[in-house]
């Protein structure tokens, strides 16, 4: 970095910021008066912006993509009139969704929201649907046994049986949505730590585009640990399988 030195691809490393600019570019954010700036002390107007994006595009995703993947997983007639239509959207990379959102929903927050929610929905459907298809069969038969309605043991059985791969697509999801709110922040709008990013590229500001970086990452895993953490409320008592290897 200090002296200039060019890698392959044309890599220049002059441009990369020194990481003590980097944390000083971040405590400037967080409290001003190092920098002083137009980008001093916004750090949390941006991140309460990119939260409430991330955490409803996901909490959408969440509360859709759960029970349509329990459905699947345990309804055949479900699974093949849905599978065809989700296998034909899936592939399609969320970014080329972006000049459509923008037309249909126009910018602003539902756009982004919309964004992150398809980001996410597709990782929690999948890993729910095959979750529960790998439930054992004896353990719907045992709880049939004891009296357990079907509607009862989706609850009961399938869903803490199922609740490892459960866990495992909402991890994903979430890193996902992450990943696309920078996307989804690039479509014209001012507030947010994808668009804080947007505009430090527009102005050469390396060092706050990589304190930007670094902040997603924190919040991103941040948000993994918080998921892992509701989960373990939520499955209090049940009895969740372990995962497999």
């Amino acid at each position: 970095m200090k002296y200039g030195w060019t890698l392959p691809f044309d890599i220049r490393l002059a441009r990369v910021p020194s990481p003590s600019s980097v944390v000083k570019r971040i405590a400037d954010l967080a409290v001003g008066g190092y920098l002083n700036d137009p980008y001093s002390a916004t750090l949390w107007k941006h991140m309460y912006a990119s939260l409430v994006r991330v955490f409803s595009g996901f909490g959408l995703a969440a509360v859709i993509g759960v029970p349509l993947g329990v459905l699947m997983g345990r309804s055949k007639v479900a699974s093949s009139m849905l599978e065809p239509t989700l296998n034909l959207i899936r592939p399609i990379p969320v970014t080329a969704w972006v000049p459509l959102t923008l037309i249909m929903i126009g910018i602003g927050d539902r756009s982004t929201i919309f964004l992150v929610f398809l980001a996410a929905l597709f990782p929690i459907i999948l890993n729910t649907v095959t979750a529960v298809e790998q439930v054992p069969e004896r353990l719907l038969e045992a709880s049939a046994m004891l009296g357990t309605s079907r509607a009862k043991a989706l609850w009961k059985v399938v869903f803490p049986a199922a609740l490892p791969g459960i866990i495992g697509g909402l991890r994903v999801a979430i890193g996902l949505a992450w990943a696309l709110l920078v996307v989804g922040e690039m479509t014209g709008i001012t507030v947010g730590l994808g668009a804080m990013i947007t505009e430090a590229k527009e102005v050469s500001k390396t060092d706050l585009i990589v304190a930007g970086m670094f902040i997603i990452g924190i919040l991103g895993f941040l948000s993994d640990r918080l998921i892992v953490w509701i989960v373990k409320i939520v499955a209090h008592r049940r009895p969740v399988l372990p995962a497999s290897k």
